[in-house]
């Protein structure tokens, strides 16, 4: 996921406002004592999210794959005083990490973290969203965004994470392409595509693609 040469990445993180002490509390336990810590957000990704959130200054928030809590935390920063953020995971091992955090974050009463298959899920939500996180399977990326841009009100924004997939959609066309790789690679081309949002994508950590409704 490491694109930029370690003391860029490092000289950018110093010239960055800190993670809080909560925040660097879950990135230590998650490296500690869950499979596949890189999933997690960390330090400069959270603070764009954070910034990104405090912008918009939503009421209400979907994130689409919640893993430990740092990505939903970060979020919870922007959020109205009587504003709400629900995330949903399948993941039902993290739960008790995932809880313990938000309780001690005291973001708690306003997330509805939700266990279970985001595509059954999401057709049943009746919020309208000013900002949607995607950071679950890939392969489902394309189900996701046609399932949410309808509940995202105009000028809102959906935000998917991992879109450069460690480089490898720029790998050579002469090497197999893995059905991951392939389903960002088509997801990048939908919504660079799509005449109904203007979009960006950030090649920060893993690339964050930005899209911004019409």
């Amino acid at each position: 996921m490491e694109f930029l040469p370690e003391e860029i990445e490092a000289y950018a993180e110093a010239h960055t406002d800190a993670e809080s002490e909560l925040l660097r509390a879950l990135s230590r336990e998650t490296h500690a004592k869950v499979l596949m810590p890189r999933m997690l957000s960390g330090h400069l990704q959270g603070r764009v999210l954070a910034m990104i959130s405090r912008l918009v200054k939503p009421s209400r928030i979907l994130e689409i794959g919640t893993y430990t809590g740092y990505s939903a935390l970060c979020l919870c920063e922007g959020l109205t005083p009587a504003g709400k953020l629900i995330t949903l995971d399948k993941n039902e091992e993290l739960e008790g990490l995932v809880r313990k955090y938000l309780a001690r974050s005291g973001y708690s009463p306003q997330v509805d973290y939700r266990i279970g298959r985001a595509a059954d899920i999401i057709p049943a939500l009746e919020e309208t969203f000013d900002l949607v996180f995607i950071d679950a399977d890939k392969v489902n990326y394309a189900t996701y965004y046609h399932l949410v841009l309808d509940k995202v009100r105009p000028g809102g924004l959906i935000i998917a994470d991992n879109v450069l997939w460690s480089g490898k959609v720029v790998q050579p066309t002469t090497k197999k392409i893995d059905k991951e790789t392939q389903a960002l690679l088509d997801f990048n081309r939908m919504v660079q595509q799509d005449q109904r949002v203007r979009n960006m994508l950030l090649p920060i950590r893993d690339g964050l693609m930005i899209v911004e409704k019409l």
